[in-house]
């Protein structure tokens, strides 16, 4: 079975759904192939006007799982991953669709840079965004490039420094959410939108999400390597048989 599913059924709106739900959605190599697979497949198809990133079942995405980076033997992708988790990264970047996200329950490190690498972000009031690389003394690269993308240098240090959880409410009022809702209303809160934005004149989405990344006048590899560099390589072999969070 995929890793991530990829649906559209001719409404304008692609869905691509982080398929793990037995590990939360924990981030693999198979998921960061299949995400740029399906993210790319969006931005191909004319008829796609609006991607929506969501997890299977009932979260986001619990961050990598450190299971299976440390399976014995290791799996064949390992020695890869960088690679492919640089490829899901740059399909988020390089979609010329708006990207919006349906966080529900938690996004944690790796995963909360898939959610900030959304356009406009969808949470719930008890559901939990956290970049707490810090308290593991990793450097959070794609979270950074992501944030460093949108936000100013101060909201930037309170969100990554501490490596604390930010609530649902929290994160709208810091301008990160674009909308929190009850927990039960996120999914549909953001198939409306989605829908609502997909019912836009043809092509004026598009040219919006070009002019706003004209200012960067960067390719994405470019964008990724300045935060990259000096990161590190694969993730420490810590609490074998668990993901980020179970």
């Amino acid at each position: 079975m995929s890793a991530v599913l990829y649906e559209h059924d001719g409404d304008g709106v692609a869905h691509v759904i982080l398929n793990r739900p037995e590990r939360k959605n924990a981030i693999s190599g198979p998921l960061g192939q299949d995400l740029a697979a399906a993210m790319q497949r969006a931005s191909d198809d004319g008829d796609v006007r609006v991607v929506v990133l969501r997890g299977a079942g009932d979260a986001f995405c619990s961050g990598l799982d450190l299971k299976a980076f440390n399976t014995d033997p290791a799996p064949a992708w390992l020695a890869d991953f960088q690679s492919i988790w640089r490829g899901a990264h740059n399909s988020l970047f390089n979609c010329p669709k708006p990207v919006v996200a349906a966080l529900q329950r938690y996004a944690i490190n790796g995963g909360a840079a898939l959610a900030l690498a959304a356009d406009l972000l969808i949470v719930g009031e008890d559901a939990f965004l956290q970049v707490g690389e810090s308290q593991l003394g990793m450097a959070a690269p794609y979270n950074l490039a992501w944030l460093n993308l949108r936000y100013s240098e101060a909201l930037i240090a309170r969100l990554v420094i501490p490596g604390e959880r930010w609530n649902g409410q929290d994160l709208a009022a810091a301008g990160v959410a674009h909308r929190c809702v009850p927990d039960a209303e996120v999914l549909a809160t953001t198939l409306a939108l989605a829908a609502q934005l997909a019912g836009y004149p043809e092509g004026g989405l598009q040219q919006i999400k070009a002019g706003m990344r004209a200012r960067l006048d960067v390719a994405a590899d470019d964008w990724f390597d300045r935060f990259t560099a000096g990161a590190g390589g694969r993730p420490p072999p810590k609490m074998p048989g668990r993901s980020e969070r179970d």
